[in-house]
Formats: C-alpha cells, structure tokens, sequence
C-alpha cells in the first residue's frame, strides 16, 4: 500500500513563493512518475508538474518559469518551489505517483494524496 502525504500549502501574496513537499510511504523499492496536480474551485483537475526516477521534467505551460519540480528517489519524496505565485495558483495541490514498485510486486494504478491547499491573496 502506498501512503501520500502533502504539506507546505498556505496562503502567501501575490509574488510570493511556496514550498510544497510530499513523501511517499510504504512497501516502497521505486517509483517511475511523480507529479502535482491541482484543481481550483469549479475546474477540473490538472496536471502542474511532473518527474520521472531519471530527472525527466513535464510542467503546464501556465507555470513553466515559475515552478520547479525536483525529487529525492532514496526517501521517496518529491518537492514544488512555486515562485511568483498568481491569485490564478489557487487551488488544491494534490501529490500523484504512478509506476510503483512495491516489495511484494508491482503496482499498476496512480496513487493520490489528500492534498495542500494554496491560496494566493492579497
């Protein structure tokens, strides 16, 4: 099984930075993607960033030079430096994983944290 767990959501100002981080725990050997994803009120959910074991980056247009993703594979945690943050970064931040292999096997479905909220106001 595997455990999701965000933390570093808050609410900063326009042009503020944040931090967010999430560790994956459990029967954890690898994990091939990592990513973050958010969802604002009333839209759908969607794709901000994400990294693959070998360093592979994938970020939405919308915060390309603003984000970055990175990923510690030995402790399983990854993290997203938000600059520059927009009152359009609102959302929830969830953590999502795929391609896990776990101790006793292989798992062939995403994972999901509960997810960090993020507001930016003034």
């Amino acid at each position: 099984q595997v455990r999701l767990v965000e933390s570093g959501g808050g609410l900063v100002q326009p042009g503020g930075s944040l931090r967010l981080s999430c560790a994956a725990s459990g029967s954890i050997l690898s994990i091939n993607v990592m990513g973050w994803y958010r969802q604002a009120t009333g839209k759908q959910r969607e794709l901000v960033a994400a990294i693959t074991s070998d360093g592979s980056t994938n970020y939405a247009d919308s915060v390309k030079g603003r984000f970055t993703i990175s990923r510690d594979n030995a402790k399983n945690t990854m993290f997203l430096q938000m600059n520059n943050l927009k009152p359009e970064d609102t959302a929830v931040y969830y953590c999502n994983v795929a391609g896990v292999v776990l101790t006793y096997g292989y798992s062939d479905q995403e994972h999901w944290g509960q997810g960090t909220l993020v507001t930016i106001s003034s």
